[in-house]
């Protein structure tokens, strides 16, 4: 099946680019969670704006990338969530939450999609998170995730 990728999407391609994926993939994974539309001749319409929106967007080259990513890793990222007894958050860290935290602490500006979760942040202590700038770059940040009083 032929599909247009909407946000990037890992060993797949970035938004705005046209794949051939297994029907099953499409129909069950990308397109459900809205990370692909299908294609057609109309939509190809669809990729020049996807992609004028991500060049706004993406970071140029691999040192502008290497600059952010000093920037981030030189930034200690503070997140006052509220959680139960024993450690256990109320919810999840969202990518939205870190990119606010990362602003609060003096960060870089971050787009949200870029920040890799492997698995979801649901307890208090010091977690390491992945930040893709580049096809090329990735920036480990340490956040703290402290219990709101």
């Amino acid at each position: 099946m032929k599909i247009i990728l909407t946000s990037e999407v890992s060993g797949l391609g970035t938004a705005g680019d046209v794949v051939e994926v297994k029907d099953g993939y499409a129909r069950n994974y990308l397109l459900p969670r809205g990370v692909a539309i299908r294609w057609t001749k109309g939509g190809q319409k669809d990729v020049e704006q996807i992609r004028r929106g991500r060049k706004i967007r993406e970071i140029a080259s691999i040192e502008q990338a290497n600059d952010v990513k000093a920037q981030l890793e030189g930034v200690t990222v503070r997140l006052k969530v509220r959680a139960g007894t024993g450690g256990r958050l109320f919810g999840s860290v969202t990518p939205a939450d870190i990119v606010t935290a990362v602003k609060t602490a003096g960060g870089p500006e971050v787009d949200k999609r870029r920040i890799e979760l492997s698995t979801p942040i649901k307890s208090l202590g010091t977690h390491r998170i992945s930040v893709r700038l580049h096809p090329e770059v990735v920036a480990n940040v340490g956040l703290q995730v402290d219990a709101a009083k």
